[in-house]
């Protein structure tokens, strides 16, 4: 079982209460100066301000199932914490990493032993639940009805699409925002003055500018954030220094070395981000386009990925106002094939400033789904004997292809002949947009 859980629950030693412990003075930054009371709470207004409703829950002690969604560095954790020193109720830490069935059934045993032995809740706290599968997450199902436990789960990824409806009806979700540059520059402020468990005891000066680079590396994620300050001051000063160090750029700079933008291909920041890209596209904002094509390939996207979604931007997006859109983005997508990252990059963009540069139809997308909507309903209509392929004896006798008419055999360079079964002769799929090219233009 978890090692946080080999202790009975119905012991006088309950589970440590991680907000009141005492932190180790060598642990990260990050650990030490995490917030202990709502009030110590930074950037989470929105849910966590006077008279929002879980606040009012969690000092209450009237907590219900929650479900906790926000990106790395938000305050997860850190709520969890803050509920687990305000509850009367049995806190359990539980790691969707470490922990599988059986230890979910044997928790639950023994928050159903409490419940009716002590008329006590438990409060379960389950990081990462996205990483728990449908099986795992049904095990909680019954227990949260029945109100033995209280769910609050944590995650990184769209609670819609990695926690199962169930849960999801029983448990409200809070949405933690990334947090604001005022915000961690508030937080580091905050850890540089603190000689408890901050930086207090380390006689330096940062400017505000300087944070501020610290802040737009950590993308919003105060551990982060936290965690690099520690690394440029230790690396610069000596605890209870008398003389005073000023830092400079260089200092943070080697302790941030490379930005590396957070971004999981699989998660829901991936769809974002190329959601933007296409939308940029389409709005002709050529500017956007790059920003968010950069984006994608500096964080690690696949360049095929990309290129295949500017293939079919040009044809959906640009269509019949410029048909050499294809063959440009076809190309692209050849060249990045060929010769790959990092130089595909070229090849990429020129692609996407062409297309957000370029006027836009989606009058092929519109003529395509109109004609396979009729295609669904008309299945069953058969092809016009004209236009049937007939390379028997028995099948012309039968008829097919009489009546067709070669369309180079007329001036025009097509014949007066219907090419739609009966029902659909007079439908028009196709309905050219204003700026769509006819071949010859």
């Amino acid at each position: 079982m978890n090692d946080q859980l080999t202790g009975s629950l119905f012991g006088d030693d309950q589970i440590t209460d991680a907000t009141t412990a005492k932190v180790a003075a060598d642990a990260p930054l990050a650990e030490r100066m995490r917030p202990r009371t709502i009030d110590e709470v930074v950037g989470q207004e929105k849910i966590l301000g006077p008279g929002k409703l879980l606040r009012r829950s969690i000092e209450q002690d009237r907590l219900t199932s929650i479900i906790l969604w926000g990106p790395p560095g938000s305050g997860k954790t850190t709520l969890a914490r803050i509920i687990a020193s305000h509850t009367k109720s049995n806190f359990i830490p539980f790691s969707a990493v470490t922990s599988g069935i059986k230890e979910i059934k044997a928790v639950m045993s023994d928050a159903e032993r409490l419940r009716r032995a002590a008329l006590r809740r438990t409060v379960l706290f389950i990081d990462e639940i996205h990483r728990f599968n449908k099986s795992q997450q049904d095990a909680f199902l019954p227990y949260v009805e029945n109100g033995t436990i209280v769910l609050i789960g944590a995650t990184t990824e769209n609670p819609s699409f990695e926690v199962i409806s169930a849960l999801m009806s029983r448990s409200k979700v809070f949405v933690l925002e990334p947090l604001s540059m005022d915000s961690l520059i508030t937080i580091m402020r905050r850890a540089l003055v603190d000689r408890e468990r901050g930086l207090g005891h380390y006689n330096v000066e940062v400017s505000d500018q300087l944070l501020e680079s610290i802040a737009n590396y950590s993308a919003g994620d105060a551990r982060s954030a936290l965690n690099t300050l520690d690394l440029a001051v230790t690396n610069l000063v000596k605890p209870d220094q008398e003389e005073v160090v000023t830092m400079t750029a260089d200092d943070v700079q080697q302790a941030l070395q490379r930005a590396l933008l957070r971004y999981d291909k699989a998660g829901e920041e991936h769809y974002n981000l190329i959601s933007a890209f296409i939308k940029s596209v389409r709005n002709s904002d050529p500017d956007a386009a790059v920003y968010w094509l950069a984006r994608m390939l500096e964080a690690g996207e696949d360049p095929m990925y990309v290129a295949r979604r500017i293939v079919i931007l040009a044809a959906e997006d640009v269509g019949m106002a410029d048909p050499q859109a294809l063959p440009v983005a076809n190309a692209a997508m050849q060249a990045t094939h060929l010769i790959g990252w990092p130089e595909a990059i070229f090849p990429l963009t020129e692609a996407a400033i062409y297309l957000a540069l370029a006027p836009k139809s989606n009058s092929s997308k519109a003529a395509y789904l109109s004609a396979a909507k009729d295609a669904r309903e008309t299945e069953q209509l058969p092809v016009p004997m004209h236009l049937r392929n007939a390379p028997t004896g028995l099948m012309k006798g039968l008829g097919y292809g009489e009546g067709y008419k070669y369309a180079h055999s007329y001036d025009e360079g097509h014949a007066d002949m219907d090419c739609l079964p009966e029902p659909l002769k007079d439908r028009k799929y196709y309905r050219p947009s204003p700026r769509d090219k006819k071949p010859d233009s």
